[in-house]
């Protein structure tokens, strides 16, 4: 019997121990959704405070979104070597000391500078989830731990608007916020490190989960080959860019959203505190969407359909449904607003669901954090470029042309990725040929 066994042995396994582990990734994810948010949700009294343009806070926008979108790539490459546990415990606790800090911020040059350090954390979260996907859940279910992790961003945005104006208006300064929101992190450390382990080494899983998980890892093995392919070797298959078009063109939408929808609404003549009635509906929008996503294409491969056309179909669903969003144009009541918001935000995260799980349908597991970073970087490049662009059409014109690209630029997204991912995924041999 191996070590592993031993202690399990010795120890009572918990049931279903894969489900846990999706739990705790769905809280992180929460957790950092709620960190960054708290500027959002801030924003329009910060921009009041420091008499900001626009284009300034898209500054700050674009700092946060730069480390991030470098970070990705980075941190995805580290957690391959370091391994799961380790690198997410690392990035936790990195981006909840400075989510603290961001209580020291002075002004716009300093603001921009916390950013920048709590997108280089929290970088690493969706590569590091998607991996432990991968190590802990087999194919048929990998769509639905996507999106149970992939709807905490939801849950954290949703959250994030009431609990920051709630301590904000009981401490009557903007600075408490940033420190209660950034003790959530070592809260969640403790039970990551106790709870998550390999699962060829945990302690508590039961010895037929155990058997079910390594099954599912020698069948990945057997169809994509053992080998980590470097950088250039990934770049160069077709795969690996419709994962990465399939972010680069659909997260800046979620970001337009997150980042900028409280100061659209107080652009359309609606208060901050007027407002927070609607603030949460495209995240829990969001939520059920990441839901539906991961059922529908775990539903499409229990009836027989192949894993990537499952996703596929997903992806057109999404694709068309982000559209939506241009109907904001013409409307200047909140709940419409709020409407119009949620279609497209649940068709994004049904979208964004099978794009983060895509590296693990089509890579081994020693690449999929490496592929997942990589998408990262390139949803960051589009996302800071948007950023800089929503900046200066607010400004200088309205929001009413970022909604229109907004609803378009999907609809290519989606059409590329169709293409990108024809045939069969790579194998074991394309790997060899281009290591």
């Amino acid at each position: 019997m191996n070590d592993g066994a031993s202690i399990a042995a010795a120890r009572r396994p918990i049931p279903a121990l894969r489900w846990w582990i999706g739990g705790i990734l769905f809280a992180s994810t929460v957790i950092n959704y709620i960190d960054r948010q708290t500027l959002s949700v801030l924003a329009p009294l910060l921009k009041k405070e420091y008499h900001w343009t626009y284009q300034d806070y898209s500054l700050i926008v674009v700092a946060f979104r730069v480390a991030y979108a470098v970070g990705q790539t980075i941190c995805g490459r580290l957690i391959d070597l370091l391994g799961t546990r380790r690198g997410l415990t690392l990035s936790v606790a990195w981006y909840s000391l400075v989510a603290m800090a961001t209580s020291m911020a002075t002004g716009l040059r300093s603001f921009a500078a916390f950013r920048f350090l709590l997108g280089a954390g929290e970088s690493a979260n969706w590569p590091g989830a998607t991996k432990a996907v991968a190590e802990w859940f087999p194919k048929r279910e990998r769509g639905w731990a996507v999106a149970l992790f992939d709807s905490g961003s939801s849950i954290g945005g949703a959250v994030a608007p009431f609990l920051v104006l709630f301590l904000y208006h009981n401490f009557g300064s903007w600075r408490p916020a940033f420190l209660f929101t950034g003790t959530l992190g070592f809260l969640w450390l403790i039970a990551w490190r106790r709870l998550y382990h390999p699962p060829a080494s945990h302690p508590r899983v039961s010895e037929t989960e155990r058997a079910m998980i390594l099954r599912d890892h020698a069948e990945d093995a057997a169809a994509h080959g053992e080998p980590k392919p470097r950088w250039s070797a990934l770049l160069r298959l077709r795969h690996t860019w419709g994962v990465i078009v399939a972010r680069s063109l659909s997260d800046p939408v979620w970001f337009f959203i997150t980042d900028w929808f409280p100061l659209y609404l107080v652009a359309k003549g609606i208060t901050l505190e007027g407002g927070l009635v609607a603030l949460w509906v495209p995240f829990v929008a969001a939520d059920l969407g990441n839901f539906f996503g991961g059922g529908l294409s775990s539903h499409l491969i229990r009836r027989g359909w192949p894993v990537v056309r499952a996703r596929k179909a997903v992806l057109l669903f999404g694709g068309l449904g982000m559209a939506s969003l241009m109907a904001a144009v013409f409307s200047s009541q909140l709940w419409a607003l709020a409407a119009f918001f949620a279609v497209s935000t649940f068709a994004y995260a049904a979208f964004s669901t099978m794009a983060l799980v895509l590296p693990t349908d089509l890579f081994p597991s020693g690449s999929v954090a490496s592929v997942s970073g990589m998408s990262g970087t390139g949803a960051g490049i589009g996302t800071i470029i948007s950023s800089l662009l929503i900046g200066y059409v607010a400004d200088h014109y309205s929001f009413n042309p970022v909604l229109i690209a907004a609803s378009t630029i999907p609809l290519v997204a989606t059409a590329l990725v169709l293409w990108l991912l024809r045939g069969t995924p790579t194998g074991a041999r394309s790997f060899s040929r281009r290591a």
